[in-house]
């Protein structure tokens, strides 16, 4: 298992146009007995939400982009180091945003601007310790409280998106389940398919990245 410690610093933090590029996701499970029962897709999905010190309100687990990592790793990274949860994460981000760090919000210098990458995390298993425990607070949520406890439009953009995306593959004809066993304990997953499966516990390879194609297939231990 990799070390139960989160990066700090900001010495290989990636910059473009002197934005700060970020990454995170969208951490998802399905509710089975509400698909089961055909509930609309928005009633059948649950959001994690993490919760900061002092605030009321809820963020998604993002982080910066480091020099020595891709953007699907540095998104897999932040949801472990924060929220404690690995999974599948989607082949292609959910929208690129532009917002400014919670501590520089009234400033109207560059200093503070970010670029943000989201993708969406299919949860398949949360850790009963992670890096951020001390500081973040996992919370489980319907789509309609995700969006109440939203901080910035940014974020209710990003998860309308999710939810339009869900809701287009729930509309298609539904196809035989296919996942590819590419060494130990990893598995790809088609991302057209939305149906939640167990994946088996991982010592070598936390996360897995798929890709629709099934040319190239990432397994990124935590650095």
């Amino acid at each position: 298992m990799s070390s139960l410690s989160a990066r700090a610093g900001r010495q290989k933090q990636l910059y473009q146009d002197q934005l700060r590029l970020v990454a995170g996701c969208i951490p998802y499970k399905l509710d089975k007995n509400a698909k089961e029962k055909k509930c609309r897709v928005e009633d059948s999905v649950l959001i994690l939400m993490i919760s900061t010190p002092n605030r009321e309100d809820l963020v998604f687990p993002k982080g910066g982009w480091e020099n020595d990592e891709t953007l699907d790793q540095a998104a897999c990274r932040e949801a472990l180091e924060e929220a404690g949860v690995t999974g599948l994460l989607g082949e292609k981000p959910l929208g690129v945003w532009e917002f400014r760090s919670k501590r520089s919000q009234n400033s109207c210098s560059l200093v503070g601007g970010c670029k943000g990458y989201m993708f969406a995390l299919e949860v398949t298993e949360e850790l009963d310790k992670w890096p951020g425990q001390a500081t973040y607070i996992r919370k489980w949520l319907k789509t309609e409280e995700a969006f109440k406890f939203c901080r910035y439009d940014w974020m209710r953009e990003a998860l309308k998106n999710f939810l339009a995306g869900l809701s287009k593959n729930d509309t298609h004809e539904k196809k035989e389940e296919s996942t590819e066993m590419v060494s130990s304990g990893c598995f790809v997953k088609p991302p057209g398919d939305v149906q939640h499966h167990e994946q088996p516990s991982m010592e070598s390879c936390l996360l897995t990245i798929y890709n629709p194609i099934v040319k190239t297939v990432g397994h990124f231990p935590i650095l």
